[in-house]
């Protein structure tokens, strides 16, 4: 007979947002006539740049016609794709690559959860707490993240680093050995960054302990302050040991479309039981020629419009929306007396529940009593216990109107 995957079996009984779909529908059955605003899931709102539009118009037309018709393409990427990215995301920051150490994907959830396909299953994981669901549950179903104990809400083989106000949301460098750690900076789903400085004390300790850092960089096109770094890849030594990963998901509102990279430089490298060094460039390359069939070619066409004068013009305007709501819903829920981090560099605001309030419990008080919906920081973690994420993705007339019903509520 067929036997499962048990390991997906120690998985909770659903996914956050899941819950919360729950949740939220319940209160729509029962309050019909209410007028919910979503503030939770991290979705975007405006619609996609009008330079992706007209390439991708142009791209079902090519598809249209025999003499420009395509099939399959690279599993990797295209290179008009790939030679558009490292000359804008990478080349002005003084970061150089080869075209065959970008992979393009369907973004960055796709690839930071089967990373680990190449990647030995009794590796230690480290993160920070809180974090991002699918660091998590794709090590557990591997088997990777081993038990978790019901009480503290950890996994066993999970070492976790809470980011915390007590800490200014700066994981402290472990004091053991870990074998692979996960940083998301800009963080989701603080809001919080590293600076420089910060960034390349994990660079130091990752050369010393080899140690393999998996670098989230998803919302690297919010970053305002000069000191915080847009790649890993700005601290010296990061090729060594770090595998970056970039989407178009929140930067270009692809969150329908799909598509996203990751890097893979040639220099890094992991180790077989018997001590020799192989090359992840390689594995990646492989995983995905067995597994991946590509990104569309209308979707890279959109992609590379990106890069486009008129696409970077549209994506600023399009990302400074966002982040005039994160100020105004930052300046809003201040003015109420509730502690906000977050929405400076990163569309995202972590605000602390007030009166020791769990993060269900305020999720649910908001929900019905203010019909805002959020995100319960606990289901980032255990150290998000205490918190929830609002997003700043939303219509500037909900946001301004979420602010008023929150602070009527308070």
């Amino acid at each position: 007979m067929a036997l499962v995957n048990e390991h997906f079996l120690k998985l909770p009984g659903s996914y956050l947002f899941s819950d919360i779909a729950k949740k939220v529908n319940t209160f729509k059955i029962t309050h019909p006539k209410q007028d919910i605003i979503r503030l939770g899931i991290g979705d975007v709102t405006q619609p996609l740049p009008q330079a992706c539009i007209e390439a991708m118009h142009k791209a079902v037309e090519e598809l249209a016609s025999k003499d420009t018709f395509r099939g399959y393409g690279p599993e990797q990427g295209y290179d008009f794709l790939i030679e558009t990215i490292i000359k804008n995301d990478f080349a002005p920051r003084g970061i150089h690559f080869s075209s065959s150490e970008i992979f393009v994907s369907d973004g960055a959830k796709s690839d930071t959860g089967n990373i680990g396909d190449i990647l030995r299953h009794d590796n230690s994981v480290g993160v920070t707490d809180p974090i991002y669901p699918v660091y998590i549950d794709s090590n557990v179903m591997c088997g990777r993240a081993g038990i978790l104990e019901e009480e503290t809400g950890k996994w066993s083989n999970v070492t976790y680093m809470p980011c915390t106000s007590e800490n200014n949301f700066i994981p402290e460098i472990p004091d053991k050995r870990i074998d692979i750690v996960y940083l998301c900076y800009p963080n989701n789903p603080t809001g919080t960054t590293l600076t420089k400085p910060e960034l390349k004390k994990w660079i130091d300790y990752a050369l010393a302990n080899d140690t393999l850092i998996l670098f989230d960089a998803a919302y690297e096109a919010y970053i305002q302050d000069a000191d915080v770094p847009h790649s890993i890849y700005e601290i010296k030594g990061a090729k060594k040991c770090a595998i970056e990963f970039r989407s178009f998901s929140k930067t270009a509102g692809f969150t329908g479309v799909r598509c996203g990279y990751t890097v893979v430089p040639k220099e890094l490298t992991a180790a077989t039981l018997e001590g020799e060094r192989i090359p992840l460039n390689r594995l990646w390359n492989r995983r995905q020629c067995t597994k991946f069939n590509g990104t569309s070619y209308i979707t890279q066409r959109a992609a590379e419009a990106v890069y486009s004068a008129e696409g970077k013009a549209q994506i600023k305007k399009t990302i400074d929306y966002y982040m005039t709501n994160a100020k105004i819903m930052k300046e809003g829920l201040e003015a109420t007396g509730l502690k906000v981090y977050g929405g400076v560099n990163a569309p995202y605001l972590w605000v602390k529940t007030p009166n020791g309030l769990s993060s269900w419990r305020f999720f649910e008080q908001m929900l019905y009593e203010a019909n805002v919906v959020g995100t319960p920081g606990v289901g980032f973690g255990p150290s998000g216990e205490g918190y929830i994420r609002l997003t700043a993705f939303g219509d500037r007339n909900d946001c301004i109107e979420a602010m008023r019903r929150i602070k009527n509520w308070l």
